[in-house]
């Protein structure tokens, strides 16, 4: 088996939907990236073997494999192969465990695993409007959606019963989200962000380089006065989910011993995957068993991990993760996360991995583990090693 390895990884900085990343096409956003990452690293982009991507809602401006559309529009060569996936919100963590598998498979030498997602162009569920609706009678009949008042898996309906199930507070998730808040804050005015961003040129010449969603001046009282986001929800709010965002990131992985010889410095190494179901009502229980799954096949225990990046796509997500895996919150989403950053579904995955190597390194650490809860109940982590 080949060794993969991750050379680098980067993203551009998060939009606020509606915000300054509106007017640029998600197709420009990932073009963006794709570029950036093949130069940065001074690599020949005919080297690539195939370029994955995330993305949710391939609909409208997403449509049509916005992989290969973004790889062209970036004047990358046409010889290189690139496809879209979706496995919902960790869909570009998805395409990096096929780009490192595929290299360890000796299917690849190089492959970029990337994601997109512009939430104000394609907003959430364009792929449906319009076209049909992708629930049967099999499956209400199944989970009995109606006595939750509900035609399709819903998250805030998930995220309001992870809360209930683990008995957490409107205060506990409030409490969450103003630290995440907090975090990003503090990492953005250190400068911790700026090994990862890449700026955004925008319509108006202007270059985009600073995250968007990041409220300083929030408190812990604008937050409880904020009413629930959903009429028969009385939990989740507009302040304690992920924010609705446009953003793409990317991350290039390597066969170790090509990239020693092509003089590129290897970043970490993959220690193990892991990806599961569960129940999709609750839904985004599933990075508590994706986390234990990883750490098994990895052979470590979570005291181990130096940091952890769990997928703030609700406060109530991470909140019950850490009280079952038991990791101390001062290793836990250090930088904050997608409540304080935003949450541009397809781009979060690799957003990420270029955040963690970003902490790893900072802090020295050694191992890092990433877990995302995905619509449909499904979940998947990653556990990568720091090299020096």
């Amino acid at each position: 088996m080949y060794e993969a390895v991750i050379i680098d990884a980067i993203r551009t900085p998060i939009g606020r939907r509606r915000g300054r990343l509106a007017n640029v096409h998600p197709i420009d956003l990932l073009a963006g990236v794709l570029g950036t990452i093949v130069q940065r690293n001074h690599l020949s982009p005919e080297l690539v073997d195939d370029v994955i991507v995330g993305c949710v809602d391939q609909a409208g401006d997403q449509a049509v494999n916005i992989a290969r559309n973004a790889w062209l529009s970036a004047g990358l060569p046409e010889s290189v192969p690139a496809v879209t996936i979706d496995r919902q919100c960790g869909s570009s963590l998805q395409a990096l465990h096929f780009a490192a598998q595929g290299i360890m498979a000796g299917a690849y030498d190089v492959a970029i695993a990337a994601g997109v997602e512009s939430m104000s162009r394609v907003p959430m569920m364009s792929t449906v409007e319009g076209h049909g609706f992708p629930m049967t009678e099999a499956l209400h009949k199944r989970y009995q959606l109606e006595r939750y008042g509900r035609q399709f898996f819903d998250q805030a309906l998930g995220a309001e019963l992870v809360a209930q199930q683990w008995r957490l507070t409107r205060e506990d998730l409030d409490r969450f989200s103003l630290e995440s808040h907090r975090r990003a804050h503090a990492a953005q005015q250190r400068g911790q962000f700026d090994a990862e961003i890449v700026g955004v040129r925008l319509p108006d010449g202007e270059v985009f380089e600073r995250d968007e969603g990041i409220r300083p001046d929030t408190s812990l009282e604008k937050m409880l006065g904020l009413p629930p986001a959903f009429a028969d929800l009385k939990l989740i709010t507009a302040g304690n989910a992920s924010q609705i965002s446009d953003g793409a990131s990317a991350a290039l992985v390597v066969r170790r011993d090509l990239a020693e010889q092509w003089g590129m410095r290897p970043r970490a190494r993959f220690v193990s995957f892991a990806v599961v179901g569960v129940n999709p009502v609750t839904m985004l229980t599933g990075p508590i068993p994706a986390s234990r799954k990883a750490l098994e096949r990895a052979g470590l225990r979570i005291d181990q991990i130096d940091l952890a990046e769990v997928n703030e796509a609700f406060a109530s997500v991470v909140l019950a993760w850490q009280r079952e895996l038991g990791m101390s919150w001062d290793r836990v989403n250090v930088h904050g996360g997608a409540v304080a950053l935003g949450h541009p579904l397809g781009a979060t995955g690799t957003r990420l991995v270029a955040t963690l190597l970003n902490a790893l390194e900072i802090r020295q650490g050694r191992y890092g583990l990433i877990a995302i809860c995905e619509g449909g109940g499904m979940a998947n982590s990653v556990i990568l090693e720091r090299l020096e």
